[in-house]
């Protein structure tokens, strides 16, 4: 927990770090602060951009967003270069509602819970970070993820945190997939070798998940409690399938049955063949990445 650096220390540790460093307009003073405060911090999260026409289109859009979420959308823009477009500073758009189980696990620098609510605002408590990736079969430039450590690691070395503060959209909000492809464990551990003053080695990584396999029918019983399920939920939270009051969670309920009953319509499935029990096929088009 910290009060946030301010603009000109930001820009100092950030160049610190050795990373190429490009400021764009008054992004010192180009906020959200008029919604909501910005502060106290807690860490920084890492996002991927999606689909896009060119990186400098890219880094525009961060900078000033779009009708239904105005920018800046983030604070930094990292490029597949491996350069840090700062288009904002202060509270962005770009973590949104998240978990606060998984708020207090940053806090406490421990391991993080699954985040199956969205009740706690994230905009006024991480520093954010969107990377040019489409999400959809790009890999990751060894360039670009050597920034990403280094500026998490300088943010992290600035406010005295350890690299659980380094966390994922995807480890905050639920039905996120940001950023796809890395694997934040092993991100991790590259931002704690840093801090420990060891040099890393970034290996491209590809943002093509390994999918689970279908474990079979009689997997999905009440009380049946896995991280597969929660992947699961998370799946059809992202294709609009969710019948979740609260969540998806670990533990198989009747929001599960009725969300993937929803996913099977979606499919064009009917009758028995839309019971929301999973079957071969429709798991395999849903995709469900390995937990």
């Amino acid at each position: 927990m910290a009060q946030p650096l301010s603009a000109d220390q930001f820009l100092a540790v950030l160049r610190k770090s050795g990373v190429r460093v490009v400021e764009h307009g008054s992004w010192r003073t180009h906020n959200r602060n008029h919604k909501g405060a910005w502060g106290p911090v807690h860490g920084v999260m890492i996002h991927h951009t999606g689909p896009y026409s060119t990186e400098a289109g890219m880094v525009e859009l961060c900078r000033t967003g779009y009708t239904s979420l105005p920018g800046p959308l983030c604070h930094g823009v990292i490029d597949r270069s491996g350069t840090v477009h700062l288009v904002g500073y202060g509270r962005t758009n770009h973590a949104g509602a998240g978990d606060d189980d998984v708020l207090r696990a940053v806090i406490a620098e421990k391991p993080l819970p699954p985040d199956n609510e969205a009740n706690t605002d994230g905009n006024a408590r991480f520093y954010g970070f969107e990377c040019i990736n489409t999400g959809g079969g790009q890999t990751w430039p060894p360039a670009q993820l050597d920034a990403l450590h280094k500026v998490s690691a300088a943010l992290c070395r600035a406010h005295g945190w350890t690299a659980p503060s380094v966390i994922a959209h995807k480890e905050w909000q639920p039905g996120k997939p940001d950023p796809a492809g890395i694997a934040m464990d092993e991100f991790r551990g590259a931002v704690a070798d840093l801090l420990d003053g060891k040099p890393t080695s970034p290996k491209p990584a590809d943002d093509r998940p390994t999918y689970a396999p279908f474990p079979g029918p009689a997997y999905f019983r009440t009380g049946r409690c896995s991280a597969l399920i929660t992947a699961m939920g998370k799946r059809l939270v992202a294709e609009g399938c969710s019948r979740y009051a609260k969540g998806p969670g670990p533990r198989w309920t009747d929001a599960d049955r009725r969300s993937y009953a929803a996913w099977q319509r979606k499919l064009g499935f009917s009758g028995d063949d839309a019971d929301g029990i999973p079957g071969p096929t429709s798991w395999a088009k849903l995709r469900v990445p390995k937990p």
